[in-house]
């Protein structure tokens, strides 16, 4: 199944970042693109016929929460900010995820990244605590398998909670000794991290927060531990002010100069949002090859502001896009990020701000790089052919122009067929093997039962 011939395209897009197009067809073989170009189909070569479609490369998602695909839309945190929203929706309902509630979030939320054409996928868990009697990384590592994506693990956690989330309706914070976190880490890179071009598995050291959720002196410990054991670092940064107010106020710096100082810049990190950022920490992002995680949505929803993406890529910097968890954004795909990222910061700047195709480039190319993978997220002749192919047959689609630009200017990226290395991922619309039916029974009875649990909790401490 990795040898094939993707015939009749008339709209490709490569994802580099001179958003550049091709047309004609694609020859994969042995799992790497071959060929593009006026190609003639050999002796019984398998043929993807991609007329009236758009083939890109295949997304790249780089900062998701998976576990959060049963918090959508979660009431008390609706309508809150991010420091309210994290009391509210995480940090109260993460006694509640068990294994078989993590497995049917994972399923969710990996379907639908799938079916918006995500080929690689990396999932920022930091749910980890003494108290789970089952292992968070084997159970995403184990789902992601079934999906046939590439996947990362940023494997997160605290070793200190918020001091300032005081709510007594909250159940304690999920924390455990650093040396453990470490440990772990160290348990799960040595079973599933693959430093191999075109890795299946990978994974990354990711605290929830170093500013907030280690101890200072932790800080470069656990910089220098991911290096020794040859993993990338990453982290959410500076979402919204109390980042810059919390680290001016303890270390008369901001966030990034401050993390700076401690190992936490330089071409193996990247961090989710960085909102707050002033010129010199853009120039100092750019010039170390720190990349961004760019979530736009998600920051919308919460009201955290527009991270300055755009003046980041004109830097020179690394862009990638990040869909982030559904709790705090409940159209958590690749499509509706894309259309996000494209109009969002041209409402704020202007039309100059960004182009579809820079955002096409953030969502492949950018992702990939920030990620460490340097032979996917283009299509070009020796990249691994991890592919999408996107149906525009829906009426939003009808009337287009340019229709190579569907995926990115609509709002709905609708994925017919995925490949990962040549292997199918998305076969005409669906995945093999998955009833989406039977995922959302699933899916609504654990929501409900989450639901009664974080319910009676409260009624409890009452």
């Amino acid at each position: 199944m990795s040898d094939f011939l993707i015939t009749n395209i008339a709209y490709g897009l490569t994802g580099d970042a001179a958003g550049s197009r091709f047309s004609g067809a694609l020859r994969v073989r042995d799992g790497i693109i071959a060929e593009i170009g006026d190609l003639v189909p050999q002796p019984g070569e398998r043929r993807v016929d991609a007329s009236g479609a758009v083939v890109t490369p295949g997304l790249v998602n780089t900062h998701h929460h998976l576990f959060q695909s049963l918090l959508k839309a979660v009431p008390d945190g609706i309508n809150e900010g991010l420091d309210i929203w994290l009391q509210k929706v995480p940090y109260a309902y993460w006694p509640f995820i068990d294994e078989e509630a993590l497995r049917v979030a994972a399923r969710v939320g990996l379907a639908e990244l799938a079916l918006s054409g995500a080929t690689t996928v990396c999932d920022h868990h930091y749910l980890y605590a003494p108290e789970y009697e089952y292992d968070p990384s084997a159970a995403l590592f184990e789902e992601a398998a079934q999906f046939g994506l590439r996947f990362v693990l940023a494997r997160g956690g605290n070793t200190k909670g918020r001091s300032y989330f005081d709510d007594p309706s909250l159940p304690p914070a999920f924390k455990e000794p650093a040396q453990d976190f470490l440990d772990d880490v160290a348990r799960a890179a040595g079973r599933w991290h693959d430093p191999s071009p075109l890795a299946m598995t990978r994974m990354a050291m990711a605290p929830t927060t170093p500013i907030f959720n280690l101890e200072p002196d932790e800080v470069p410990l656990f910089a220098e531990a991911a290096r020794d054991l040859g993993l990338r670092l990453h982290s959410h940064l500076s979402e919204n002010q109390t980042y810059v107010r919390y680290t001016l106020e303890n270390y008369g710096m901001r966030p990034v100069p401050w993390l700076a100082a401690q190992g936490w810049t330089g071409p193996d990190i990247w961090f989710a949002h960085l909102v707050e950022l002033d010129p010199g920490e853009i120039a100092h992002l750019a010039e170390t090859g720190t990349a961004m995680a760019h979530c736009t949505q998600a920051n919308a929803r919460l009201g955290s502001g527009i991270a300055p993406a755009d003046g980041l890529h004109r830097a020179g910097g690394i862009v990638s896009i990040g869909v982030d968890g559904a709790g705090a954004n409940e159209a958590a795909d690749m499509g509706a990020a894309m259309y996000s990222a494209f109009t969002t910061h041209r409402a704020a700047k202007g039309v100059q701000a960004v182009q579809a195709e820079t955002v096409l480039h953030w969502a492949s190319a950018g992702g990939a790089k920030a990620l460490g993978y340097d032979q996917i997220g283009r299509i070009a002749p020796g990249m691994g052919a991890d592919i999408a192919i996107f149906d525009i047959s829906h009426p939003r689609n009808m009337g287009l122009q340019d229709p190579a630009l569907a995926p990115i200017i609509t709002g709905a990226a609708t994925c017919r067929d995925s490949f990962v290395g040549g292997k199918p991922v998305v076969q005409n619309g669906a995945i093999a093997g998955l009833d989406l039916g039977d995922l959302g029974r699933e899916a609504a009875e654990i929501t409900a039962r989450l639901a009664a649990q974080r319910r009676s909790a409260i009624l409890q401490r009452e």
